[in-house]
């Protein structure tokens, strides 16, 4: 009898499938050879590999303890997965491993967050001694390869994850559709975990970031990263925990989530299509992320600059490079793997993607950087006051969102017209054709993730970079430095938030697209009309479960930064000697870290569940049309609601850095304009680092758990229309 996995391996077809595994492992090579190459470099005095080894200790510890919550999480949600999905597949004699899938999900998913955290704290301390001896640039490139390991590893890793589930569901299965039912759970698995590890990492950060912000610089008058503040180990350690072990692992859900959404499309859209082409289009988006990966590796060899040089302007041409060679790869994968003409209409569908990755980076550089107007208003509010300045940030958030939109709209029109018209040589009808070359759209446009990934690491080790040389009491010229690197790693980060949101957008609509050809497979009837009042309520639903979502991360930073400023304060005022740097008198930094950790673990747990069970409430009650409403609402409401708190936040961290650069201390007006600007900086954070990058995973969450359970919601709910 025909299994799956002979339509997979045809004699065309293998080729492509030698291409991913060799990528995949080859990337994996290449990252551990970067590994080894920063491992070799010196850690610089003392002094600096102590404070190192405290940030490495508190991230372990911190990643211990939550990756145990995490699990325990999983595990009660694979047990329910197994016992409503697979369970009655068994019992009807079909091969189902839902639960497997999820549990692979949630292993790869923390994972890729344990690899991330373990880059950060081996190279921030190396880029912090590269350059206290070389400058600028020498750190710039270590902090660059770090990210750089991040970027290859997590996409080989959501390769390898997919290929494997893969060749292990394919043999059991009669038909390559059979194949989806289980397979979704991989996704679905990968998704909670980032929810859990970005939303919890988030929490911890903020909250050491603001407690050490305001007892530290506003309330004692000590810099930034001043080795008396308690709270500043605490906040070095939630850099590597929030913005990198919680970014690894989200990128990782979204790549994965991506590519397998992609897949089930192309079956469900390519099913009248003939071999080999109907596989060509199944296989499509892990050809396109190994080229990805070809096309990373490749940007590395460009990262030239000087010392003198803006560091943005060295690292962006990586970025740019990356995106001109995928160009080129499309162009080749289209030809070989799409019929005739339809090759260059979806290969336009790719191109609109690239594009719009550039664009929205641009449009978030301009929105978050010092160097125009946005940040620049801020800076000028703060001069009368942190209400005037915090007022500015939040306009400027607001403002942010519409030039992002537009993009992803325009993006959206112009793959959907080019696979319409295209579809007929393609043999799908006009409105699949187009559906599938949003699809398309979207992979070009996470094509470039892994250079993105780069970008992103890059920020935080930089940031605990110059964390590192402030502790370890090293020269002003060395931290001037490092400031300019951590100036822009805030760029970097935003602008990968930024293109993170843009393709979670188009991600969220190709989750949408799969979800409803799933549904109306299970009960043809369905119809998805916005006037049905099942999806109205859903859509409500959906928008009211963001502002909730983003209340609850909110105070959740709110909460466990009151705890620690009581903290830091108590040491401040007992421990003798502490603020006038005496001899023998150091702070509590384990307290503090600890302070965090139970209270991020605690507090991340209601609104991460919650995300996990509306969807499944809103399917039991309304079904399938109830949750196609809600769909739409999270990834309408979510994706304005990100935008506003990543790019305000953002804007708001900036305005900070460049009030400081213009601080005189002959003149007290600039020292007050400093002080508005960091209380400003206190509630960016929570926007930026903690809310914001939540919410991009909660939109594909609800996207996942909606397509695992499509089936069932189709045809089993409580208010069903006659």
């Amino acid at each position: 009898m025909m299994s799956a996995l002979d339509q997979i391996l045809i004699g065309e077809t293998i080729p492509f499938i030698i291409l991913i595994l060799v990528v995949a492992i080859g990337s994996i090579a290449f990252a551990f050879y970067i590994i080894m190459k920063i491992k070799k470099l010196a850690e610089g005095t003392p002094k600096m590999s102590e404070i190192a080894s405290y940030i490495r200790e508190g991230a372990n510890a911190y990643l211990k303890r939550q990756y145990k919550t995490i699990i325990i999480i999983g595990a009660i949600i694979a047990v329910c997965l197994a016992l409503g999905l697979d369970y009655s597949k068994w019992a009807s004699g079909q091969f189902s491993i839902v639960f497997v899938a999820f549990l692979v999900g949630i292993g790869c998913s923390l994972l890729s967050g344990y690899i991330a955290m373990y880059t950060s704290t081996m190279a921030n301390v190396r880029a912090a001694n590269r350059v206290k001896e070389g400058g600028m640039i020498g750190g710039l490139k270590v902090a660059f390869d770090g990210g750089l390991i991040l970027g290859l590893l997590i996409v080989s890793l959501s390769l390898l994850a997919v290929v494997i589930m893969l060749f292990v569901i394919a043999p059991f299965v009669a038909d390559i559709k059979d194949v989806e039912a289980s397979i979704i759970g991989l996704a679905f698995g990968a998704s909670t975990a980032a929810l859990f590890a970005q939303l919890g990492g988030g929490i911890f950060t903020k909250a050491a970031d603001v407690g050490a912000d305001l007892v530290g610089k506003i309330e004692a008058g000590i810099p930034e990263d001043d080795p008396r503040n308690p709270g500043v180990i605490a906040d070095n350690v939630g850099d590597n925990v929030g913005d990198i072990a919680g970014r690894g692992a989200d990128l990782f859900e979204s790549i994965t989530g991506e590519t397998i959404a992609t897949m089930v499309l192309a079956v469900l859209l390519f099913v009248t299509v003939l071999p080999p082409y109907n596989i060509f289009a199944f296989l499509f988006p892990m050809v396109a992320r190994s080229t990805g990966l070809i096309a990373t590796i490749a940007s590395k060899f460009f990262l030239r600059g000087k010392n003198e040089e803006e560091p943005w302007n060295v690292l962006v041409r990586t970025l740019y490079i990356t995106t001109l060679i995928m160009a080129g790869f499309f162009a080749l994968l289209c030809w070989l793997m799409f019929q005739g003409a339809s090759a260059w209409f979806f290969y336009g569908a790719a191109l609109t993607g690239l594009l719009a990755s550039v664009l929205i980076g641009v449009v978030t550089l301009y929105y978050t950087d010092m160097r125009y107007r946005p940040v620049l208003s801020i800076s000028k509010a703060c001069e009368t006051g942190p209400a005037t300045g915090i007022i500015n940030g939040m306009s400027v958030g607001m403002e942010s969102t519409a030039l992002p939109v537009v993009i992803i709209v325009g993006t959206l029109l112009g793959a959907f017209f080019l696979g319409y018209y295209g579809s007929s040589f393609a043999g799908l009808t006009a409105m699949n054709g187009g559906i599938f070359a949003t699809a398309l759209a979207t992979m070009g446009m996470l094509s470039v993730c892994g250079i993105v990934l780069a970008l992103d690491g890059f920020g935080p080790i930089t940031d605990n970079a110059g964390g590192i040389v402030e502790m370890a009491q090293l020269e002003e010229s060395v931290r001037d430095e490092t400031d300019r690197l951590d100036a822009c790693g805030n760029t970097t980060k935003a602008y990968t938030k930024g293109y993170a949101i843009g393709s979670a957008a188009l991600a969220a609509i190709l989750l949408f697209e799969a979800y409803v050809g799933l549904a109306q497979q299970a009960n043809p009837g369905l119809t998805f009309e916005l006037r049905t009042i099942h999806i109205i309520v859903g859509l409500f639903i959906g928008v009211v479960l963001v502002f909730l979502f983003s209340g609850l991360a909110m105070r959740a930073v709110g909460n466990t930064a009151h705890d620690m400023i009581n903290e830091i304060r108590r040491q401040f005022r007992e421990v003798p000697g502490l603020m006038d740097g005496a001899e023998g008198a150091k702070p509590d930094y384990a307290r503090c870290v600890d302070i965090s950790t139970k209270s991020a673990l605690r507090q991340m747990v209601i609104p991460g569940v919650l995300v996990v069970i509306v969807p499944i409430i809103v399917g039991a009650i309304l079904g399938a049309m109830g949750v196609g409403g809600l769909l739409m609402g999270a990834t309408v409401g979510g994706v304005l609601m990100a935008l506003y708190l990543n790019n305000g936040g953002a804007a708001l961290d900036n305005s900070k850095k460049l009030r400081k650069k213009l601080k005189d201390k002959s003149k007290p007006e600039t020292i007050e304009a400093l002080n508005a600007a960091i209380a400003g900086d206190t509630v960016g954070d929570p926007m930026k680092d903690t809310a914001g990058p939540s919410i991009h995973i909660l939109i594909k969450l609800v996207g996942t758990i909606s397509l695992q359970f499509a089936a069932l919601f189709a045809i089993y709910y409580l208010l069903q229309l006659a």
